[in-house]
């Protein structure tokens, strides 16, 4: 046998999560390779009609602390740390009647789906694993002599591995075990850290860790020279991560990035107050409306600016319906994602092959708090998921008019769009739609008149007669430094505007909005997107 090679002559095994177990120990058990196993695992094994030892009758110590202690011991650890072919080791193991462990199976106690299913605090804290992740640490360490299995989806590869070398397993192959290994734990223990820093309310953690599971491997990320992958993260959030792609290619980098802007735009109107939805292109809004069926949203949101729209992205806050399917098709679209859909609305999308559809099952809730994380030369930066909503906010207004109940209307739809919008961020709505979006610009001045000029040229393509911004309402995601920002907007024929205020000009911005005859009103909450 190369000296690379390590035959398995005893497995210890200890699962949370059983899904293949018997199976898999059957075949490990029929190439003779001796069973160890706890608990529950222990249980199921001997229930199946194996031959299994338990961790009981290897430590001669009983399990003990309603499970707490049953594997922290030298006769597991030692089995598992001991290196072989080392004299010392050797001696150390014969002394005291440690067998080596060549194999462990582990996969730990549930706590990121406990705290997913929002249980108590002590249920939670119960659901937090000691004995495994110390057994995988141990094992990974010595994987010169020892692998480490911490997914079922891995058991098909080990079988494979023993086959290919008659019961043994190559270095290569446990190194690549103990990386996933390490990283299972690194992920699991991010987890458990960041949910206690919550529960707690500490803001800034002297220690931050962000742990996922791969989802897919990408082609290449934003750019053809950047290698990219897809992680689900611990926390519970319907969106792309969640989703059935029922059809289409393979998600790109930035698909995943625009779908996930779109989805939760569309989450903000709730679907059983309206249908909404939004098309976005390079994760912004290019148009998005409400109306009393998807299909009249869809026409709606499309018209705010249908030459960004082609190549978008179209989410739906309703599982998606045969009529706006139909319409929805009509346009080159990257991607469809909704909660769900009805089996004609497939039938319908399923005549354009590379079209993505994603079904989610839920919707995200955008008062859900939640941490958002991006990277700095060096370093990163984590902040809360902006998770204010405009349904929450004591809306001031700070003019001699006061807005009309449709405008009102208007402008919380126009300030729930602006929260989506990179900043500098200009959003002109009428009547449930937007027909005007500046978005990203350095100076707050050129988005207005950029989402002026687009309403303007949105009503030619719609060949109506005079621009679609007259008698529109205007958010902006931050105060109005000065005047012309809203100036620019009452004269493309805005009547009302929704701004945070708290700009040390905000009384000349008042005045000014005062003399226009614009209504406008103050949120107290800014919403950069950047």
């Amino acid at each position: 046998m190369p000296d690379n090679l390590q035959r398995v002559g005893r497995a210890l095994i200890s699962v949370s999560d059983k899904t293949g177990l018997v199976e898999f120990a059957q075949a490990l058990s029929a190439r003779g390779i001796a069973l160890v196993s706890t608990g529950g695992t222990y249980r199921a094994l001997k229930q199946a009609g194996l031959a299994v030892s338990e961790v009981a009758d290897l430590t001669e110590f009983p399990e003990m602390m309603d499970g707490r202690v049953k594997t922290l011991h030298p006769k597991v650890h030692g089995g598992l740390l001991g290196i072989r072919g080392n004299p010392e080791h050797e001696a150390a193991m014969l002394a005291h009647g440690i067998k080596p462990i060549d194999l462990l199976v582990v996969n730990l106690y549930p706590f990121e789906a406990t705290v997913a299913a929002g249980k108590p605090y002590d249920d939670c804290i119960e659901n937090i694993d000691i004995g495994g992740p110390a057994m995988i640490r141990g094992a990974a360490k010595n994987h010169a002599d020892v692998a480490v299995v911490v997914d079922i989806a891995d058991y098909q590869g080990v079988l494979a591995e023993l086959a290919a070398h008659d019961g043994a397993t190559s270095l290569d192959f446990r190194k690549r075990l103990a990386q996933k290994a390490y990283a299972r734990t690194a992920s699991y223990d991010a987890a458990i850290s960041n949910w206690l820093a919550g529960q707690l309310g500490v803001e800034a953690p002297e220690y931050r860790a962000v742990g996922g599971t791969l989802i897919e491997a990408m082609r290449y990320g934003e750019n053809p020279h950047q290698k990219a992958a897809f992680y689900a993260g611990p926390e519970r959030r319907f969106g792309v991560v969640t989703a059935r792609q029922v059809q289409g290619k393979a998600l790109s980098y930035n698909n995943v990035n625009d779908t996930d802007a779109a989805f939760e735009l569309a989450a903000e109107f709730d679907p059983a107050r309206t249908a909404a939805v939004a098309i976005i292109k390079h994760a912004n809004p290019c148009g998005v409306a409400e109306g009393a069926s998807l299909l009249e949203a869809y026409n709606l949101a499309l018209r705010c600016d249908p030459v960004s729209a082609f190549g978008g992205i179209v989410a739906l806050n309703r599982p998606l319906d045969a009529e706006a399917a139909k319409a929805i098709v009509e346009v080159f679209t990257e991607v469809i994602i909704a909660p769900d859909a009805s089996a004609e609305a497939i039938a319908i999308v399923a005549a354009k092959k590379n079209l993505r559809l994603l079904l989610t099952g839920g919707l995200p809730d955008p008062r859900a708090p939640g941490l958002a994380v991006r990277t700095v030369a060096g370093g990163l930066l984590v902040q809360d998921r902006d998770n204010a909503v405009i349904d929450d906010m004591a809306l001031k207004v700070v003019t001699k008019r006061q807005p009309s109940a449709h405008e009102l209307a208007d402008l919380r739809f126009a300030f729930r769009v602006a929260k989506h919008v990179k900043s500098n961020a200009i959003v002109y709505v009428r009547d449930g739609a937007t027909v005007g979006i500046g978005a990203g610009q350095m100076s707050r001045v050129d988005s207005s008149r950029i989402a002026a000029q687009k309403a303007a040229e949105a009503a030619e393509a719609a060949g109506l007669p005079e621009t679609l911004a007259k008698g529109s309402v205007v958010a902006s995601d931050a105060f109005f430094p000065f005047a012309d920002g809203l100036l620019a907007a009452a004269n493309a024929g805005a009547t009302a505007v929704i701004q945070p205020g708290g700009s040390m000009r905000d009384g000349e911005v008042i005045a000014a909005a005062d003399e226009a005859g614009l209504a406008m009103v103050f949120t107290g909450h800014r919403h950069f997107r950047h």
